[in-house]
């Protein structure tokens, strides 16, 4: 077993649970199937790599953060003015920004980030040696989970939250609906924007297709987190999107690790995702079988 291997992908779950956070915040919060996430994913890595080019890696972090909202902005406009669907709304915002980044990026399917500093590198003298990259990474998450959690306990927050739960209740206590929904995509997309940022840095190249499938993996961590560590409290269930996350990357790590071809990783992503979706279900189908056995043994106890 490679432990340096495991770290790794420890490092890159821990990079991806801030763009399932952003998935959390219009998944579930909002309660919208937003896919702009695909194309926002690649915008802030675009925009990551392009000022590192210029020698501005830290610049690119908060300038990805803004792009992403802007995204989600987009998204949301197109939702609450034109009335389309959430659903069509995110994917014709996506499929605006696969032109978008191929702009950002000056009409190169993918850059290389070589010989400069990458906001990683940078930071190493500061920490031990070889978890620079994890710390810089938790540091980064922790800083968001934290501003995230109080905003999200502010009225405004609370608002959001409502408006996926209840949204007819919350329009008719005169709050406007479409202002909560394009705040929280924006503040959805531009996490996963910021999180393309870091990836960008950290694999040290930009893609135009690296965000397929960026969906169905912040869904999967959200799901997993909230199955196996509970979702009863608003802090417990950011956690445990951190920790689906993380716990996704460990069992690709884990599958590849165990002889699986890399070019099987999509049809492992889609197994997981699977299991993960199925999870409430089959959680449910136990819960009823047993109490369908503790009723029968009840009876026949009666009978006795």
């Amino acid at each position: 077993m490679n432990l340096l291997y495991y770290q790794g992908s420890i490092e890159l779950g821990i990079i991806y649970a801030i763009m399932a956070l952003g998935v959390f915040i219009s998944f579930r919060s909002l309660n919208m199937p937003d896919l702009t996430v695909d194309g926002s994913f690649v915008l802030g890595a675009a925009v990551s790599a392009i000022l590192y080019t210029k020698g501005h890696p830290f610049l690119g972090m908060p300038l990805a953060l803004v792009a992403g909202c802007l995204a989600g902005c987009i998204t949301a406009l197109i939702h609450t003015k034109l009335k389309i669907q959430p659903l069509l709304s995110g994917i014709l915002t996506m499929l605006a920004l696969y032109s978008v980044n191929l702009r950002v990026m000056g009409n190169k399917p993918n850059i290389p980030l070589i010989n400069k500093p990458t906001v990683f590198s940078i930071v190493n003298d500061f920490f031990v040696s070889g978890f620079s990259d994890l710390v810089l990474s938790f540091i980064i998450l922790i800083i968001v989970v934290f501003v995230l959690f109080l905003f999200l306990k502010t009225k405004l927050g609370f608002v959001i939250r409502a408006t996926g739960d209840n949204e007819h209740m919350v329009k008719a206590l005169g709050v406007n609906t479409d202002f909560t929904k394009t705040l929280g995509l924006a503040i959805a997309n531009g996490l996963v924007a910021l999180s393309g940022a870091l990836i960008a840095q950290y694999q040290s190249y930009s893609d135009i297709g690296m965000g397929v499938g960026m969906v169905i993996i912040g869904l999967a961590s959200v799901i997993i987190g909230e199955v196996l560590f509970g979702a009863r409290s608003l802090f417990r269930r950011l956690t445990a999107v951190i920790l689906g996350a993380i716990l996704y990357r460990l069992v690709i790590a884990i599958a590849l690790d165990l002889g699986m071809p890399p070019t099987d990783l999509k049809l492992i992503s889609a197994f997981i995702v699977a299991v993960a979706l199925a999870m409430p279900a089959v959680k449910e189908y136990i819960l009823s079988f047993r109490k369908r056995m503790s009723s029968s043994a009840g009876g026949k106890g009666g009978e006795a």
